[in-house]
């Protein structure tokens, strides 16, 4: 039977039952209907009549008028054409003919009082008949309703355990196949391709059950017939591993060795062959290179390992394993990406260490060389400006001028060339003190004082009340705020201002320089303490080397403190540095 024919049938059963209580509810209550009728209709309209007649007796003296008999003969003749009960039409007619003698018989005599008499017994007996009709009738009714109530009852109890039983057993018709078609999806969700439906039912469900067996068997034959494929393409991929010259390390989500290739073994000098499925923890136990490389908070700087006596540099990337999985959320089937472990690659620079080492030597050594003949330069010009040697006309004092501003800028070109040497070999060489920060801010102002008058700029500091001493080096925390004031003098217009801000908060003091110069653009911000980045002027101020912000933030943070610029087009740059609080204690 067909799933729509089950349903059918199943709605229709439904339909047949509330009909069948419907109509029986209706018919005992048209039945009961009807019976009130009676009651209230032929019965009360007797009463009525005999009391409006009794009425019209005592209102009224013998013999009665003409109006009045008329009135009465009016209310018997409705009495008349109402006797519904046994014995009602015996007294109607004895009424009519005491009625008839009341009217012949003279008025006050015995005669007359009897006829008086006579017709209101009469009354009072069609009256008693309806009374007693109308308790009689009433207690049919009251039998009707709880026949009724009762029959209602005892249907509605039937209606009501077939339609229970209905709600609990047809859904499951439904329900049952569909839960079993879902469990077996998800069975072959889960890889399990023996999975197999059987309904006993011949209907869509066991249409969908044969196509779900057939697609289950397609399945298992897929995965058998590619089983070779995939063992063969896993050999390719491990070859291809083995033989690459990175250090290659595989984990999955167990902590278990996937793979590691020949030159990750000797890397890690790890002779065992066996090391595939072994677990990381117990290999990391004995061996501290492997423990380092595989720490969640491994960094990206290079290792230095000694192999054969010879020092050799890597860089470590480590990368998720991510594979597709079907998982369930809240009773939906999702498609979600998992991690599935890691990857680890040691990537053999050693070569280029050694030619950034040739770089940062040949520039160090370079610049060495460059200071002497330099500072010789400097020395000839400035006896070149002396009268004692000889008077120089005005194009030649301009010459001049122009050599020792070229010469100037050169010496300062070298000098950053070998602080950066030294920052690049990890030659740098700190002596931390403890300084009143307004000590490095006497320094530094001190340094450029006489290049801010030429210019005409105003120097304003602005500072706590009470500063606490910071551990720095004094020598490289200076340079590096003569660095910032260097650049605000370069970029301010004449007989304007700089702000030298120094303040202390949350353990730390700020020391920032403030100029009110033209700012610079938001694209160049990011990408100024990079090393050579020049922002691009426009001819009116001469650009560095390019080094001198880069050797700040290297002093900077080889001090444990933080450097950052803020900056806007037209309202000029701020320059800042964080350096933490001695500790005295």
């Amino acid at each position: 039977m067909k799933v729509r024919t089950k349903l059918r049938l199943g709605f229709g059963f439904l339909f047949l039952v509330v009909l069948f209580f419907g109509a029986t509810a209706l018919f005992y209550i048209r039945d009961i209907s009807e019976n009130s009728k009676v009651i209230l209709k032929n019965n009360y309209e007797s009463l009525s009549f005999a009391r409006e007649m009794r009425t019209i007796l005592d209102d009224n003296d013998l013999p009665l008028s003409t109006a009045a008999a008329a009135k009465f003969n009016g209310y018997l003749a409705s009495q008349e054409h109402n006797v519904t009960e046994a014995g009602e039409k015996q007294y109607t007619v004895s009424l009519r003919s005491a009625f008839e003698a009341l009217k012949k018989l003279p008025a006050n005599t015995p005669a007359e009082q009897h006829a008086d008499r006579t017709v209101r017994r009469t009354l009072r007996q069609i009256e008693h008949i309806n009374m007693l009709a109308i308790v009689r009738k009433d207690n049919n009714a009251r039998a009707s309703v709880k026949k009724a109530t009762l029959f209602l009852g005892l249907v509605g109890s039937f209606t009501f355990l077939v339609l229970f039983s209905f709600s609990v057993n047809f859904p499951g018709f439904i329900a049952n196949p569909l839960r079993a078609l879902l469990d077996g999806i998800r069975e072959i969700g889960q890889g399990n391709y023996s999975k197999r439906l059987h309904f006993e039912q011949n209907d869509e469900f066991a249409e969908v059950a044969g196509a779900f067996n057939q697609m289950a068997s397609r399945l298992n034959d897929w995965e058998n017939s590619n089983l070779a494929t995939v063992i063969s393409e896993k050999r390719r991929i491990e070859t291809i591993i083995e033989q690459m010259q990175d250090a290659i390390i595989g984990i999955n989500e167990k902590q278990e060795v996937l793979f590691m290739n020949d030159a990750a073994r000797q890397t890690l000098n790890i002779t065992d062959d066996k090391v595939i499925g072994q677990n990381a923890g117990n290999l990391i136990k004995n061996n501290d290179l492997l423990k380092s490389i595989l720490k969640d908070d491994a960094g990206i700087k290079p290792f230095k390992i000694v192999l054969e006596g010879r020092e050799m540099y890597f860089q470590l990337q480590s990368n998720d394993i991510v594979v597709p999985n079907l998982s369930e959320s809240r009773g939906a089937l999702q498609l979600a990406n998992r991690s599935a472990g890691k990857v680890y690659i040691l990537k053999n620079i050693t070569e280029f260490k050694e030619r950034d080492e040739a770089k940062t030597n040949f520039i160090a050594t370079i610049s060495h060389e460059l200071k002497t003949p330099i500072a010789s330069i400097k020395m000839s010009l400035k006896l070149l400006n002396d009268q004692r040697v000889g008077p120089v006309n005005a194009e030649q004092e301009q010459l001049i001028n122009h050599i020792n501003d070229d010469n100037n800028r050169l010496l300062k070109i070298t000098s950053e060339l070998l602080e950066l040497s030294q920052v690049e070999t990890g030659n740098i060489q700190l002596n931390f003190v403890p300084v009143n920060p307004m000590q490095i801010v006497d320094y530094a102002i001190t340094s450029i004082k006489f290049q801010a008058e030429q210019k005409q700029v105003k120097l304003e500091i602005l500072n706590d009340d009470k500063l606490p001493d910071v551990q720095v080096d004094i020598e490289k925390t200076a340079w590096v705020l003569v660095n910032f004031l260097s650049n605000a003098l370069r970029y301010s217009a004449e007989k304007s201002k700089i702000e030298i801000q120094v303040s202390a908060k949350d353990k730390q003091v700020q020391f920032a320089v403030k100029d009110f110069g033209k700012g610079i653009d938001e694209t160049y911000q990011k990408r100024l303490f990079d090393r050579y980045f020049q922002v691009p002027t426009d001819g009116q101020n001469k650009s560095g080397s390019g080094l001198g912000l880069a050797i700040s933030k290297d002093f900077i943070n080889a001090q444990g403190g933080t450097i950052g610029v803020e900056s806007e087009i037209g309202a000029g740059s701020r320059f800042w540095f964080n350096l933490p609080v001695a500790n005295l204690s």
